[in-house]
């Protein structure tokens, strides 16, 4: 099992050490739209340090100092951190593991991870981490996809593959993909790591993509996961997901742009 984790963690790294752009131009638009009920969920303001875990383009950072905040970000992915600092040159950005984080004990008085914790070997470890680092007060919050029936982006990947695909694609395996789409499972998770009244809230969200080949660029071009399961397809059989994607986009097309719900569960907890 820890050989099968490390391998994931290698697989994962590799993966966002080559897309960084790729993610900042077909999901940023996307996952920005979590940051508002992130930052509201540590009730940031002026003045409060704030780690930004799994901090990739930077995005959440730079939210959090518009609001007056002093954040750092930390990100495993060189490319990411470079993609941070190439974005915000004036924030601090640093390479660093969600599950071993680099800094002392009781440094901040909150600390957010937007989407990052889907892509971690251990993400109890990640949760352990932050509750580290954090102040007694301190509050922690994370984001979530809802379950694939929701996230219309995902549920329409994952059919057209189970249908026309192979699912089995043998890739380094890692936690379950939706095990957080689960809100008791947040809770449980969060409760565990010592954090204290844990809350779960959705949020509406809306990804807007080119009509036609725009949602399946985006997962092949743009993310880990999802993209080697559709890599490691065979040519014909990549063209009949492909096309089975297109015909069930067309419900959400609205002339050139298809627009999908992509709820979120924003989860958040105090450390006593």
């Amino acid at each position: 099992m820890i050989l099968e984790l490390e391998k994931f963690h290698a697989f994962e790294l590799a993966g966002w050490e080559s897309i960084p752009d790729g993610y900042h131009q077909a999901f940023g638009s996307l996952t920005t739209q979590a940051i508002g009920p992130l930052l509201d969920a540590v009730r940031v303001k002026k003045g409060m340090k704030l780690l930004d875990i799994a901090s990739g383009p930077g995005y959440v950072a730079a939210a959090a100092a518009k609001r007056g905040a002093i954040p750092l970000g930390v990100d495993f992915s060189k490319g990411m951190v470079d993609q941070a600092h190439l974005l915000y040159p004036d924030l601090d950005f640093r390479e660093g593991d969600a599950e071993e984080l680099p800094l002392g004990n009781g440094l901040f008085e909150a600390a957010v991870m937007n989407f990052g914790i889907l892509h971690l070997a251990r993400p109890e470890q990640a949760i352990t981490e932050a509750h580290r680092v954090l102040r007694p007060g301190g509050r922690f919050a994370f984001s979530v996809w809802a379950k694939p029936e929701e996230t219309i982006g995902f549920g329409i990947v994952l059919r057209a593959v189970e249908a026309h695909g192979e699912p089995r694609i043998e890739l380094p395996e890692g936690p379950p993909f939706f095990r957080y789409s689960d809100a008791e499972e947040c809770r449980q998770s969060l409760l565990l790591a010592g954090f204290t009244v844990p809350t779960v809230t959705k949020v509406a969200q809306v990804w807007r993509l080119p009509a036609g080949d725009g949602l399946f660029n985006a997962m092949k071009d743009s993310t880990v996961r999802t993209a080697g399961l559709l890599r490691a397809q065979k040519p014909t059989v990549s063209g009949k997901i492909r096309d089975a994607m297109r015909a069930e986009l067309a419900k959400y097309t609205k002339g050139d742009v298809v627009e999908l719900p992509m709820p979120a569960l924003i989860a958040s907890a105090v450390k006593p």
